[in-house]
């Protein structure tokens, strides 16, 4: 979400909710310690850092928001938030990942691979700026130390149920959040309800104050639980309540929630039973259409239904729902004493089928036709499919359409990868191993664009043992071959290659002579290639590629024998071999450019030029890497775009032409500093 004053800002906090009370204590002393703060002239760093702590419910994430709205002119250079439950795994969190995201908020174009120069990728943007980052459900402060930005200017607020016992000490300056009194909390439920009843009966009132504890959370519940029954006096409706949950030990902000799913029709009891296993934290009208299984106007209505209960977070945004994880439970509670279990496992094994239908449509919009291993899952009886090609789409409007889908659902895309292998392993019921492994095949397209490395790596090894499991092996020899490379560019390059020594032993071992086998064994030689290349061992790589390229002649697949002709000229040029490197890098160019491949073009330009520059063809040279600057420009690779003006300098600098030279550093120096990266090092 952007600032509307300052489109190039990000601002990623939600509008200001109807009503909020009290916390003026905590307010007035955050704003305080802001405006103490010392600036960041002395060079300092670390940035000033707010812990709102306290028990669920207790309004700490609405509060943080508080203080960024109230806070964020002082940090005008962006307002971020993240929330590290979700994408929280078997309770630990992939900061690499949050980090990608802040990256990306920041408007970095490129993401560096490895979790060390990422870091570094995130001070060097953040270093000297004013920002205010959120960073919510906090657990460890582990979790938080590599997020904070480089920027003694900047503001960090965390939220934790907890004290941070990890965190440095004096690292942070911690506000506990106590329930609210009877007086805030009775100002709170007024302001929701606008109910007489309340000054009407003031001991029943008491008694559902008591019920709510203080928790914000609990009187927005209670307040629209009362707005949904505004006849009977509230003697009788809370006596409807009961003290059984209170006399099992359960605390008593349960039967709040309890009396607001028992106001609820059964089409939205039912929803909110089954949301308790949605596997991801946020979900569209899409998705929860096809696990109610109903029709659209009813999925409407009982979202509808929920959200007048209290029972949905109202902080969605792109469309998104959020059912809170307190609510979460609750809702598998309810599931426990009140669903039926094979209505549950229907509905899961209908979403994930649904997924696996929407991914792979995804998948081919933004890919287009390539090699695909998994047969194509058939429509889900009852659903609505995805509309990703639109009538009157500009050229790529589809596919940025199909890659925007495939990032913004990612998180329920891994969660059915995992819950249908989760299935699948137990063998109780007749799906599950197919569904994990083919999920992850459409994955693959969105690594190449939006690597999520803990996600993805875990997602594809979940594959890898689904497809074995399932005894399918073209599934099981591509998705070692997926598995591989996130692992070499995380630098696990002894793993990579044990993965793609078996995926090669399963294609020697079983693979016949059809053509679709064919290709997956091309496909692997490559990876081999790809996997050499990456640890610079360039006559491997020359003798795989050159061996892929022969079976795509064998078959006829013109755009593999292009793309290993490119790959061949790259590893020939490292190995000495320039003349006949330029003369593959020349056809390869030749043919990506009338195959209308822009990005693959400027690419083999810039190898050509490269090539060209060593053999003394400077005039040459310059006219390649020209080429492939416009290419870079017309894809917006600005990473790419460095590169080439960097050689472009080098090349301008052996030729004595220093001016011309000076401008091509000078530029470079600018994209450099715009990613976060160092103009000369290791990270390019």
């Amino acid at each position: 979400m952007r600032d509307g004053g300052q489109s190039d800002v990000v601002y990623q906090v939600p509008a200001e909710p109807a009503h909020f009370v009290d916390r003026e204590r905590e307010q007035a002393r955050a704003r305080q310690l802001v405006m103490e703060r010392r600036p960041a002239e002395d060079g300092g760093t670390r940035p000033l850092c707010l812990l709102l702590r306290g028990r669920a419910g207790t309004g700490k994430t609405e509060l943080a928001f508080r203080l960024a709205r109230a806070l964020h002119q002082q940090h005008p250079d962006g307002v971020l938030y993240v929330d590290l439950d979700d994408v929280r795994r078997d309770g630990a969190v992939e900061v690499a990942d949050i980090l990608g995201e802040l990256l990306r908020a920041l408007g970095a174009e490129w993401i560096a691979p490895v979790f060390r120069e990422r870091a570094r990728q995130y001070w060097s943007l953040t270093h000297g700026k004013r920002l205010l980052l959120v960073i919510d459900n906090a657990r460890h402060g582990t979790e938080v130390e590599p997020l904070l930005p480089a920027s003694g200017d900047s503001l960090v607020i965390v939220t934790s149920h907890g004290p941070l016992y990890d965190l440095q000490a004096g690292a942070a300056t911690e506000f506990p959040l106590a329930p609210l009194d009877p007086a805030d909390a009775l100002e709170l439920l007024e302001r929701v309800t606008k109910d007489a009843r309340l000054a009407v009966e003031p001991e029943e009132t008491r008694r559902l104050l008591d019920l709510c504890s203080g928790l914000p959370a609990a009187l927005h519940i209670a307040g629209n639980w009362l707005r949904r029954h505004q006849e009977p006096p509230l003697a009788r409706l809370l006596n409807r309540l009961g003290t059984e949950l209170r006399e099992r030990g359960i605390p008593v902000v349960e039967q709040v929630w309890d009396a607001a799913y028992d106001s609820l029709g059964p089409a939205a009891a039912r929803l909110y039973r089954l949301l308790g296993h949605f596997p991801g934290p946020s979900f569209t009208l899409a998705a929860a259409d096809v696990l109610l299984g109903r029709d659209l106007d009813t999925t409407e209505d009982a979202l509808a239904e929920l959200r007048a209960a209290g029972l949905l977070d109202g902080r969605g945004t792109d469309g998104r729902e959020r059912l809170p994880e307190l609510l979460r439970a609750h809702a598998r509670r309810r599931a426990e004493t009140y669903g039926d279990q094979g209505e549950r496992e229907e509905a899961l094994r209908r979403l994930v089928r649904w997924y696996l239908r929407q991914a792979q449509r995804a998948d081919l919009t933004a890919a287009g036709p390539r090699l695909r291993t998994a047969a194509e899952a058939p429509p889900v009886p009852g659903t609505r499919e995805v509309l990703f090609e639109q009538p009157g789409d500009a050229r790529g409007e589809a596919a940025a359409r199909a890659y925007h889908w495939l990032e913004a659902e990612r998180h329920a895309l891994f969660g059915c990868v995992r819950l249908a292998h989760t299935v699948g392993t137990a063998g109780d019921a007749d799906w599950g191993l197919t569904e994990a492994a083919a999920l992850c095949e459409p994955l693959w397209t969105h690594f190449l664009n939006h690597p999520h490395y803990g996600d993805h790596i875990d997602a594809f090894r979940r594959g890898v043992a689904a497809a074995q499991q399932a005894g399918d092996l073209p599934l099981l020899v591509r998705m070692r071959c997926q598995l591989a490379r996130p692992l070499w560019e995380q630098g696990e390059f002894e793993e990579a290659e044990r993965q793609l020594t078996q995926a090669w032993s399963t294609v020697r071992g079983a693979f016949g002579t059809s053509e679709p086998e064919r290709k997956l064994a091309a496909s692997t030689r490559e990876f081999l290639g790809m996997l050499g290349s990456a640890r610079g061992n360039w006559a491997d790589a020359a003798r795989e590629f050159e061996a892929a390229g022969a079976v795509h002649q064998e078959i006829g697949n013109a755009y593999g024998v292009t793309l290993q002709r490119y790959r061949l000229g790259e590893a020939l040029a490292h190995l000495g071999e320039l003349e006949r490197a330029a003369t593959l890098l020349e056809r390869s160019r030749d043919e990506f450019a009338a195959g209308g491949r822009t990005r693959l073009t400027g690419r083999a330009e810039f190898a050509l030029g490269g090539v060209y520059a060593r053999l003394g063809r400077g005039d040459e040279a310059g006219a390649r890497y020209r080429a492939a600057l416009e290419g870079t420009r017309a894809v917006r690779g600005v990473r790419d775009e460095a590169r080439v003006l960097d050689a472009l300098a080098e090349l301008a600098a052996s030729l004595g032409e220093e001016r011309e030279a000076e401008e091509h550093r000078t530029a470079a120096r600018e994209l450099w500093e715009r990613l976060g990266l160092p103009v000369a090092g290791s990270d390019r």
